[in-house]
């Protein structure tokens, strides 16, 4: 029987479109987050880290979606069609964009134990 959650991490999958936009209303709804709430966008360890905050100088869109700036998604190696996957933390109020290539990083030794045949 798998173990019970313990976290309130809300997460989701979202792709980026042509316009750089992420659109995930239950992982935004978790962190509060509306149409034309201020962002702080920064990229720490290749995983784009998004905080409210008032004088935010990124705002979501009126329709609720959450567009990366272009500088943002060079330097995560983001591109038209990437999924990336999201996780909203609420009780620290941050929502972490982990692009692909991170996520190979993230979970290469889980994905070797598993394929690999580990009984456990």
């Amino acid at each position: 029987m798998p173990a019970p959650r313990t976290s309130t991490v809300a997460y989701g999958l979202s792709a980026l479109d042509c316009h750089g936009r992420i659109a995930d209303r239950t992982v935004f709804s978790a962190l509060g987050w509306e149409p034309e709430t201020r962002l702080v966008v920064n990229v720490t360890h290749a995983t784009v880290v998004i905080v409210a905050d008032p004088n935010g100088t990124l705002a979501m869109t009126g329709h609720g979606d959450l567009r990366l700036p272009a500088p943002v998604r060079h330097r995560c190696g983001l591109a038209t069609g990437d999924r990336v996957l999201l996780s909203a933390h609420p009780d620290r109020g941050v929502l972490l964009a982990h692009p692909p290539a991170q996520l190979d990083r993230l979970l290469a030794d889980a994905h070797s134990t598993l394929l690999d045949g580990d009984p456990a």
